[in-house]
């Protein structure tokens, strides 16, 4: 679609509307730009409407239009160039790509943008509107999909992984990087720490076998279990426990010992390479971790293994990501937005009750806080938010290797903010631009197969929902999240 196009049909007609049910709705362009239209067939393509900014969102233009009920279209005139919201429902249509959606009366109770009728022009409104319908929100009418389509979806992805085995992970080239058990902790954590890595499996050379895995999450204990006898950790004490060592107290923190009072070793859950990838996938949500190591083994008795790869949900999804992407649209449920899934843990809104609570802090909280929520809540990052609750950046489980850097983790962790422990794991000289890249996020409308294609890249493995330009936090959808649903 071109301006003289636009031109032509706004001197061949005027929108008339007398008698016309209208009730407004809200448009927002998140993008940018100096100035901003919008225009769609709910004025029969025959006005701009000018899009204000929204203060304090600089990038974030929005506007109310008095709309019909039925099916519109809709476009953005953006410094002069047509454009359309790539995230927002789009089709073909007689001016290009433009966006759609179906304008449906919503009951006032369920209302989220207030009218703003200085803005609707000389367009007739029903006067009575209002107290019956205080607002539409562009796209909030729930998507239906039947159930069978849902199972159908399912069994086609069980299929293909079922069909696939683990030895297709296995990258052209690449290092994994495992630990002895008779290691030093505090080795341990600057190995993994210079590795840019977040776990490593753990050898045995006694028992000439791969024996568990050393994650962020026992350095977390580690860090814990130390300050809660009262004194700073010290460097004396990381050096003197092992990694077996530590792994045997573990057990009994945990008090996973057997009637005599001793450990119950652990048996370390592990893939063949000719394990299929549906057996992989459901090894690692059943046992909560975040890897899989993928061990060949040359004998039938387990000697002389091979470590090849470790395996990952984030490796799976690429596998099905670049499999469905060209036929996705045989499978309705990778078009649905993830709001109308469900999928993920989302903040409650007013008057909601949740089952599990949604963790949030603020870069002023003490780095301890942040450590606690993280095992007391099970979850494996924490958005850090502003006064506002708008995402300024996360805190992650992994991040916790950075304290290796300068010896941090000596220091108080009540007296260090995460905004400090962040900053550990930043070069100074990185631009924020590229720093703010590891706050992955996504939008509620956003599909389950863009959510999917964006989990697959590598290190990244949840998504902070967002509202769109505020950035406040809505939610939270995991690797995990996303295997659970499709696995059913």
């Amino acid at each position: 679609m071109f301006a003289s196009d636009m031109n032509s049909v706004r001197e061949a007609s005027r929108v008339t509307t007398a008698g016309m049910m209208l009730f407004p709705i809200q448009f927002t362009w998140p993008y940018g730009g100096r100035s901003v239209f919008i225009s769609g067939s709910f004025n029969r393509w025959a006005e701009l409407v000018p899009m204000s900014q929204v203060e304090g969102a600089p990038n974030v233009f929005q506007a109310v239009c008095a709309v019909s009920h039925g099916c519109h279209e809709y476009k953005f005139l953006v410094d002069g160039e047509w454009r359309h919201d790539e995230r927002q429902p789009h089709k073909n249509g007689e001016y290009g790509i433009v966006n759609t959606f179906d304008a449906l009366p919503v009951p006032v109770e369920v209302a989220q943008v207030q009218p703003r009728l200085d803005v609707l022009n000389s367009m007739e409104v029903d006067t009575g509107l209002t107290h019956r319908i205080s607002a539409v929100t562009l796209n909030q009418a729930m998507p239906r999909i039947s159930e069978e389509d849902v199972q159908a979806c399912r069994h086609r992805i069980s299929v293909f992984l079922a069909a696939h085995t683990a030895y297709e992970l296995l990258p052209e080239s690449g290092k994994v990087v495992a630990l002895d058990v008779n290691l030093p902790v505090k080795q341990a954590f600057h190995i993994l720490s210079e590795q840019g890595i977040a776990l490593a499996p753990l050898w045995d050379n006694c028992k000439g076998k791969f024996v568990g895995v050393l994650s962020a999450s026992d350095f977390i204990l580690i860090l814990r279990e130390l300050g809660n006898h009262g004194s700073n950790l010290t460097e004396e004490e990381l050096e003197t426990h092992t990694i077996s060592a530590w792994k045997e107290g573990k057990a009994y923190m945990n008090r996973q010992v057997d009637g005599h009072g001793r450990p119950i070793p652990k048996h370390l859950i592990y893939a063949g390479p000719c394990d299929n990838l549906k057996d992989v996938a459901l090894k690692i949500l059943q046992s909560g971790v975040a890897i899989v190591p993928v061990i060949h083994s040359s004998s039938e008795d387990g000697s002389f293994p091979q470590l090849l790869h470790l395996a990952s949900l984030s490796g799976i999804l690429k596998c099905l990501c670049r499999y469905f992407k060209h036929c996705s649209g045989s499978l309705p449920v990778l078009q649905l937005p993830i709001y109308a899934i469900p999928l993920g843990t989302w903040v409650p809104r007013i008057g909601e009750s949740s089952s599990r609570p949604f963790a949030m802090l603020r870069p002023t909280a003490s780095l301890s806080s942040a450590l606690n929520m993280l095992v007391q809540a099970r979850v494996s990052s924490i958005p850090i938010v502003d006064d506002n609750d708008s995402l300024l950046d996360i805190y992650s489980r992994s991040d916790i290797t950075a304290l290796a850097k300068g010896r941090a983790y000596t220091h108080n962790l009540n007296e260090m903010t995460i905004y400090q422990a962040l900053q550990l794991g930043q070069d100074s000289n990185t631009p924020y631009e590229m720093r703010s890249q590891r706050c992955q996020m996504c939008l509620r409308t956003d599909t389950l197969l863009k959510v999917m294609e964006q989990l697959a890249n590598p290190g990244v493995r949840r998504l902070v929902i967002v509202e769109a330009g505020s950035n406040r936090v809505e939610g939270v959808v995991s690797l995990t999240d996303v295997f659970r649903f499709l696995l059913g």
